[in-house]
């Protein structure tokens, strides 16, 4: 009597960003059975996602299907549902209707949110910026405040809707600040007649000494310059200490402003509270050398949910590379167990930091290479189409950028998803 084949190893991946896409993508052809699950439909390139907020981009150019992406592979099975827990016990993943999936090995690519420091209750005045749906609504505070400064005749209230402060100085702000200068100054002075967009004030506040802190001091001071040179008012070492619809208070000075964008912190999604697993101030998962979460040797955590050292004892930066690279290594380790073997420790390459400062300069660290203003701009450029997915996207995003480069013009000045009103 034969015995009946045996069951496929079942592999389920907890969010399908870059990390979680990148496992899926690695495990093709393994003897394995996937499960991706993620509270939304599509797969985000987050890189861009400030573009959308500012209306350079629309959202479809850094968005695709989870399902579109996956539809040649019959082994995976793509969930949209939102987990709330693990049961690793039992070794299943909880769903929030009552549902729940059960596994062999567990990927937890679940991603972080943006993090107020105790102060939840500014989210509502200072949005973030990691969803589609944070860039949407940012791009329609920021356009519907110049649409309101045009029918404002109070100059006091006026001012209050051309001021947008950006906080934190990381990639995020920098690249928020230098193109919300862009719009106002380039873009938009010859759509309006009752305002001068060009006056328009844009304020990046950092707590910290400089911008761009995790770039070198070179690169950082040429950022700082280049921001102040297209109009940016740069504030540095003074913390926001309160944050309003009405503005901000920083340094004891109160700033009246109707756009406020929180680029300044990160927080991790639950996955450490849901297996009582080690986790630092940011609610990462302090993972082990093979990126397993500690007493969970068929758990793996990757992406921004986790925090582990480099080879230099720093931690892995949480970026889009990173990610990747942590979701390829433990596919790989995945099928290195499953043939009877394993794999030697992770061990992250960095493969470079970039960040554009307006539309015409970036800053580029390769480590062995510094790179600056214009040909810098141009390589990120290069960069971030050549990691987009699809021939269609490739050429859609370069042909945007290329209009906004020589015409001044951004193509997706939509307002949508919500009433006329700045703060709500």
């Amino acid at each position: 009597m034969t015995s009946p084949p045996a069951e496929p190893h079942r592999v389920v991946i907890v969010g399908a960003g870059f990390g979680g896409l990148e496992a899926a993508f690695g495990l093709a052809g393994a003897p394995v059975r996937i499960t991706l699950i993620d509270r939304r439909n599509h797969h985000l390139f987050q890189p861009l996602l400030y573009q959308v907020a500012t209306a350079s981009l629309a959202t479809s150019e850094i968005a695709w299907p989870i399902r579109y992406l996956l539809r040649d592979r019959p082994d995976v099975t793509t969930l949209f549902a939102n987990v709330n827990g693990v049961d690793a016990a039992a070794k299943r993943v909880l769903l929030d209707d009552g549902d729940a999936v059960a596994y062999d090995t567990l990927i937890l690519a679940t991603g972080a949110r943006h993090a107020y420091f105790g102060h939840d209750e500014w989210e509502p005045f200072a949005p973030g910026l990691k969803t589609l749906e944070d860039a949407t609504t940012l791009r329609r505070r920021i356009l519907v405040a110049f649409e309101r400064a045009e029918r404002e005749t109070d100059p006091e209230r006026r001012a209050a809707l051309l001021t947008f402060v950006i906080i934190g100085a990381g990639p995020t702000g920098v690249e928020m600040a230098g193109t919300i200068a862009d719009l106002a100054k380039d873009t938009l002075p010859p759509d309006f007649r009752n305002i001068d967009t060009r006056k328009a004030r844009v304020v990046l506040i950092e707590a910290g000494p400089r911008v761009l802190a995790g770039f070198p001091d070179d690169l950082s001071a040429y950022a700082h310059a280049s921001l102040e040179s297209i109009g940016v008012e740069v504030v540095l070492d003074k913390p926001v200490t309160e944050c309003t619809a009405d503005g901000v208070v920083f340094g004891g000075n109160r700033l009246e402003a109707k756009t406020i964008v929180w680029a300044a912190g990160v927080r991790a999604s639950r996955a450490a509270e849901w297996l009582g697993a080690p986790a630092d101030r940011a609610h990462r998962v302090q993972v082990l050398p093979d990126m397993t979460i500690p007493g969970h040797p068929d758990i793996f955590a990757v992406g921004d949910t986790t925090t582990i050292a480099d080879p230099h004892g720093k931690p892995v930066p949480g970026i889009a590379p990173a990610a990747k690279q942590e979701g390829r290594y433990v596919a790989a380790l995945i099928k290195a167990r499953l043939s009877g073997g394993t794999l030697p420790p992770f061990r992250y390459k960095h493969a470079g930091s970039l960040a554009q400062i307006g539309k015409r300069k970036a800053v580029i660290d390769f480590g062995w290479l510094k790179l600056r203003g214009n040909l810098a701009w141009w390589i990120w450029g290069i960069a971030h189409i050549y990691f987009l997915i699809g021939l269609r996207h490739r050429l859609s995003v370069a042909l945007s950028w290329l209009w906004i480069h020589a015409r001044d013009q951004r193509a997706a000045r939509l307002i949508t998803q919500g009433s006329s009103k700045v703060t709500q």
